[in-house]
């Protein structure tokens, strides 16, 4: 398919100054979005039967670069930290949550249910049920719509969701071959069969199995994915560092003027406080030209500077019966609307949830892309985006894969991730969702706007799409 799309892709050009431009845009147009906002139509997606759901609040840990100052730390630590900060900056009483559910993707085998162990070192009433899912990049949006389903469906007014990752000391495996021989010892019965299997041992045996991130189904790494992606769509090397330039100058410019307000502070033990996000790093264009391509090589155009980095963090949203929130006395910041999840070839589409979702969510909702007031995608490379971006654009793409008439369009630049992403924030797998919600609620109230949308891609071609809905200030 990358080389039909090559040829084929019926794509807007962009030009290679476009995130530059749009930089700048964004930057500056602040009022004039709230203006806008204020001059539409104030349609509810509230439906008659159906409960409100609303996100109360959000935090986050500093996201940080993996190997820095959490590294010392197990994942169930982070999660206690941001379900501590939740109780803090929400003061809901701790056997007042219904239930809790945490998202994450490489688990440690000591704490397999995190949320239930980040729950009890939370303080959280051991009375409380907690489970954890995974579903990639997308599995704390997966915690929050579960969350969503089960507040609908009646059986909790109040579920705190979450995730976590940490990439600073991930499962290493004895080789295959190592563990049946060390399964067959602890089995084996008599000093002879002990010896036997010892002296089978051979050097390979001690070959360790490291982690990939990889897909099972086409062992290909995600990197290699975006990489083919970018060129089959024909995103260029300026244009990916461009991009990627923008996130980090956007995500400086929010975090110098306060705006990335579910950071909450940690004291690491034995170490500092730690307050923010440290992997934002500003650079040029000269500087991010001089990379060479990370994956493949040496003509290819993802880099390490263009590419999301690995991260250590935990996220975590209270999500209630907007009929119990207000009950307690909690103003909710938005409602959380419409979702769908997607799913597509893991070999060539891998990275085109945004793509397929965005299209889906919006018609559930019965809404156009001009009716959204605030996009927050996740940034897992630049060139992934970028081919969003082209791919949603593109009426041949819409006719020829996605059985739809027309294309939906791309989001004004204006209105996308302006306050960074995860090329600039970070990106744990399981927790970034709940910062793209948290990050849209945020938005909205600041400028004003009604409605955002989240969208998400994830390993094995799958994606999900989320509209948030301001909550009346």
């Amino acid at each position: 398919m990358a080389t039909m799309l090559l040829k084929s892709v019926r794509c807007s050009p962009v030009s290679s100054t476009w995130a530059v431009q749009f930089a700048a845009r964004s930057l500056g147009t602040t009022a004039q979005l709230h203006a806008q906002a204020q001059a539409k139509s104030k349609k509810t997606l509230a439906r008659p039967g159906v409960k409100n759901v609303v996100l109360v609040e959000g935090v986050r840990t500093p996201f940080l670069l993996s190997g820095t100052t959490y590294a010392d730390l197990m994942p169930h630590d982070l999660a206690r930290a941001a379900l501590q900060g939740l109780l803090h900056k929400t003061g809901i009483p701790k056997d007042a949550v219904d239930y809790i559910i945490y998202g994450t993707v490489i688990q440690e085998v000591k704490t397999s249910n995190v949320a239930r162990e980040a729950a009890l070192g939370a303080g959280f009433s051991d009375k409380i049920p907690a489970h954890t899912v995974t579903m990639a990049c997308i599995s704390s949006n997966q915690a929050m719509t579960s969350a969503v389903g089960l507040i609908a469906a009646g059986q909790c007014d109040a579920v705190v969701a979450g995730g976590v990752e940490f990439m600073s000391d991930v499962p290493i495996r004895h080789s295959r071959k190592m563990r049946k021989t060390m399964l067959s010892l602890n089995k084996a019965k008599t000093l002879g069969q002990r010896l036997g299997l010892i002296g089978s041992i051979r050097m390979g045996h001690f070959a360790p199995e490291l982690p990939a991130v990889a897909e099972f189904s086409t062992a290909e790494t995600m990197g290699h994915s975006a990489d083919r992606l970018a060129a089959a769509f024909g995103v260029s090397r300026v244009e990916q560092d461009e991009f990627a330039l923008r996130s980090h100058s956007l995500a400086k410019k929010a975090q110098d003027e306060g705006l990335l307000q579910d950071v909450i502070s940690f004291k690491v033990p034995g170490r500092d406080i730690v307050s923010k996000d440290n992997g934002i790093r500003p650079s040029s264009m000269e500087q991010l030209g001089k990379l060479r391509p990370a994956f493949i090589k040496p003509h290819g155009t993802v880099t390490a500077a263009n590419s999301s980095f690995l991260t250590d963090g935990a996220s975590a949203v209270l999500i209630m019966s907007e009929e119990k929130a207000l009950a307690m006395g909690y103003k909710p910041k938005a409602y959380l609307r419409d979702f769908v999840y997607v799913s597509q070839d893991p070999k060539d589409q891998l990275l085109l949830g945004p793509t397929y979702g965005t299209p889906k969510v919006l018609e559930r909702a019965g809404l156009t892309m001009n009716d959204i007031d605030v996009f927050e995608f996740h940034e897992a490379f630049a060139g992934q985006i970028m081919a969003n971006l082209k791919a949603m654009d593109s009426d041949w793409f819409a006719q020829t894969y996605m059985g739809r008439k027309s294309k939906v369009g791309t989001p004004p630049m204006e209105k996308f991730n302006n306050w960074g992403g995860s090329l600039s924030l970070g990106h744990p797998f399981g927790a970034t969702g709940c910062r793209l919600v948290t990050t849209v609620a945020h938005r909205l109230q600041k400028d004003g706007g009604q409605y955002g949308l989240v969208a998400a891609c994830a390993a094995g071609g799958q994606g999900h799409a989320m509209v948030i809905e301001a909550y009346p200030q």
